[in-house]
């Protein structure tokens, strides 16, 4: 059995949340940029922006926790759609995961922005943001891994990767179990590109003059993006 948090344990994990939900309000004032200990620091209650560096040693520092959470949430509300699944609809299921990364884009558009926005200045992501950050795209390849397994995955036109693309994608496809098809990776990393750069049109503004209705807008590219690329509906399989 884990052991229970001491009491003095359950106060810093309290705060250090409060700290992190001051920065999150910071980020949707002030951007990234903006951050500042100094200011956090009042905020929160604390006299000088060095009792904050007990719980965190600097802004850099904060950036990476507040990267890592976002991406954990959006990668846990992208999981959950995608868990009740009954085998067949997997066109639908890619849709669902869509339908729920938006969802919670839309709920949370500065941390959004804060992982798939510009870069913040001054600031380079350690390694601590790579597993939370990949959890959507490896997700996504699943989707296309099962799909391909279930006889369910048909691109259209000839998916073969031509040599200078494979090599480009090298630092990746090296790292995947041997044989991984790199037609379905790319397949995967399409649908990623297109789910994300749906989503930064829309947050950032760039559709108010070109639909009435975003939503429907969405999912029909979204289904058009997953048909696109393979993603075939229980109503498109053989008999």
């Amino acid at each position: 059995m884990p052991k229970a948090p001491t009491p003095r344990e359950r106060v810093r994990a309290e705060f250090t949340r409060e700290i992190k939900d001051a920065a999150r309000r910071h980020l949707a004032e002030h951007g990234p940029a903006g951050l500042s200990m100094r200011t956090l620091a009042k905020d929160v209650g604390l006299v000088s922006a060095s009792a904050l560096y007990r719980y965190y040693p600097g802004r850099d520092a904060l950036l990476t926790a507040l990267i890592a959470d976002a991406y954990d949430a959006l990668g846990g509300a992208a999981d959950a759609a995608a868990d009740p699944f009954d085998g067949t609809d997997h066109a639908g299921r890619w849709l669902a995961v869509c339908r729920a990364v938006r969802d919670w884009a839309l709920a949370h558009p500065h941390e959004f922005a804060l992982v798939h926005g510009s870069p913040v200045p001054g600031y380079t992501a350690p390694e601590d943001t790579t597993g939370p950050g990949t959890r959507l795209p490896l997700l996504i390849g699943r989707l296309f891994q099962e799909a391909a397994a279930a006889g369910a995955y048909r691109p259209l036109g000839d998916p073969a990767v031509p040599a200078p693309a494979r090599a480009a994608l090298a630092p990746l496809l090296d790292r995947l179990p041997p044989g991984t098809p790199a037609h379905l990776v790319v397949s995967a990393l399409a649908a990623w590109s297109d789910l994300l750069g749906a989503l930064a049109l829309e947050l950032f503004g760039h559709l108010a003059r070109i639909t009435t209705d975003p939503g429907a807008y969405f999912d029909h590219l979204m289904h058009r993006t997953g048909a696109l690329l393979g993603l075939a509906s229980p109503a498109a399989s053989p008999s």
